[in-house]
């Protein structure tokens, strides 16, 4: 086996790996999502891998359920973002913020209102995102359905400008 083979071999093999963990995470979503009709009654739940608290709420399954509510649809769209092969997926980074600043919300200890402010920051990476896609779609719009390549364009005119600066040339020897 040569060396270029071994490397598509390892690339191949980690590429299997992180589809199967993503088709894992997204299969057990629904799990996930229900997991706080398993949370103790209390004021704490501790386990080997996160200990969480009611942080503010009535019970604990109460904020449980508040945090894997935000935190499912986060990570489905993350995964769906990185997936995506269409031209538009940085669209996908809006509800992608949304549901981040949600869940930083919830999980600050000095947060009086949730899902209340979110929307302000959204308008911002919305300001940022939105001209981007736009653009994207124009040049994908005018080089698939019109048929105009800009680079083309580009190098016709460059090519008009040179003949008319030659002539011009001539012109002045003369």
């Amino acid at each position: 086996m040569t060396e270029e083979n071994s490397k598509k071999g390892i690339s191949v093999k980690k590429k299997i790996f992180f589809d199967t963990l993503i088709v894992i995470l997204i299969a057990i979503s629904p799990f996930i999502a229900y997991s706080y009709l398993a949370a103790p009654q209390g004021e704490k739940w501790e386990t080997p891998f996160f200990t969480l608290t009611k942080n503010g709420f009535s019970s604990l399954d109460v904020a449980v359920w508040i945090y894997v509510g935000k935190l499912v649809p986060l990570y489905l769209m993350i995964f769906w973002f990185i997936t995506c092969k269409h031209w538009w997926y940085h669209i996908i980074l809006v509800p992608i913020t949304l549901y981040a600043f949600q869940l930083f919300t919830v999980l600050n200890k000095t947060s009086k209102m949730i899902d209340e402010n979110e929307s302000i920051w959204v308008i911002v990476v919305l300001m940022v995102i939105a001209p981007i896609v736009y653009i994207l779609r124009l040049r994908l719009y005018d080089r698939l359905v019109l048929g105009i390549d800009l680079k083309k364009i580009e190098a016709e005119l460059d090519e008009y400008n040179r003949k008319e600066k030659e002539v011009e040339n001539k012109l002045k020897i003369k």
